[in-house]
């Protein structure tokens, strides 16, 4: 059975202190690359498979925006993210499937209760309930469905691996990374998902984070055009006061978690990290990310420890903070 990097490979990355008291350890591997696509740092197990989940996303905008969709903006951003549900992401989201000519019922994405807290207590007020358009996925289906209404691929089936869509995004994601992916999962949201080494994940979001919209080359112009809608829209890819869009906020560093504690970030000045952590748990992967950034030169210690401030690494006891989730290093 195809399977990621084992206990023995990886390395601890954070720990979670309570009182004095080190109370749990999270391992795992990283990978940092220095502005030019070196790698400067490895953290254990950087070479077998993993499966990256939402920080591919990046990639499959980029295939949609290469296969023409008409994208800019916020539905560009909104295409790259993993939102939290609130009515102005939904409102892009809907956008985007008015430009296809298209309904909520065409998503594949199951239904979800949004992961913003305020618009969920509204919804249930509300008399609502879970809803397809609401999944922290949605406005990646709405791209992919548009997609396949510019190219005139039917938009039933669109989640098979075989869809003309789905074999494109493989192709841009294989080109990116630099390997042929051995297996093709399905992710949380019902779309196709390729194992690739964390290296070769850091790679491809090192080749889109660093990529210019004056390049000579289409594929890097579409990349430089996608991170600029992220940037300019930071709301976008996460949510107010999570994780991603402080981090783009705070210190214009472009970030993508993925489930099962795999986050990718690109700083301004290009250095790009890549890490998995191996139980699954993504509440670190935040900060041990941008230590890591910081830890290479590519962010100032200072700025680095005001945006920590706004991030949920707080341990409680009694209603009191009583220690905190950090990097082990």
């Amino acid at each position: 059975m195809p399977q990621t990097f084992a206990a023995a490979d990886a390395v601890e990355l954070a720990v979670v202190e309570r009182s004095g008291f080190v109370e749990s350890r999270h391992t795992g591997s990283a990978i940092v690359l220095d502005p030019d696509g070196t790698p400067i740092a490895t953290l254990g197990d950087t070479a077998t498979a993993i499966l990256p989940r939402s920080s591919l996303k990046p990639v499959q905008a980029l295939a949609c925006l290469t296969a023409g969709a008409p994208l800019e903006g916020e539905r560009l951003a909104l295409a790259t993210a993993s939102h939290s549900g609130t009515d102005r992401h939904v409102s892009v989201v809907r956008d985007i499937l008015d430009a296809a000519a298209l309904s909520e019922d065409a998503l594949g994405c199951p239904p979800a209760w949004p992961g913003d807290q305020a618009t969920r207590v509204e919804m249930v007020r509300g008399g609502g309930g879970p809803a397809r358009i609401r999944m922290n996925c949605s406005g990646k289906h709405a791209a992919m469905l548009l997609t396949c209404v510019t190219n005139g691929w039917p938009t039933g089936g669109y989640l098979s691996p075989e869809h003309p869509l789905q074999v494109h995004i493989r192709e841009v994601a294989e080109r990116m990374v630099g390997e042929r992916s051995a297996t093709t999962a399905i992710d949380g949201c019902g779309a196709p998902v390729y194992a690739m080494s964390l290296a070769g994940l850091a790679k491809a979001i090192h080749r889109i984070g660093t990529s210019s919209e004056h390049s000579p080359f289409a594929l890097h112009r579409s990349a430089g055009t996608l991170v600029r809608a992220v940037r300019e829209n930071p709301w976008t890819i996460d949510g107010p006061g999570r994780p991603d869009t402080i981090v783009l906020e705070q210190l214009g560093v472009f970030a993508k978690g993925g489930a099962e504690g795999v986050m990718v970030m690109v700083a301004p000045s290009g250095t790009t990290v890549a890490l998995k952590m191996l139980d699954g748990s993504g509440r670190a992967a935040t900060v041990v990310a941008l230590r890591l950034l910081e830890r290479e030169g590519a962010l100032a210690a200072s700025d680095v420890a005001e945006a920590i401030t706004k991030l949920p690494l707080s341990v409680t006891g009694g209603g009191q903070v009583v220690g905190a989730i950090r990097p082990a290093f």
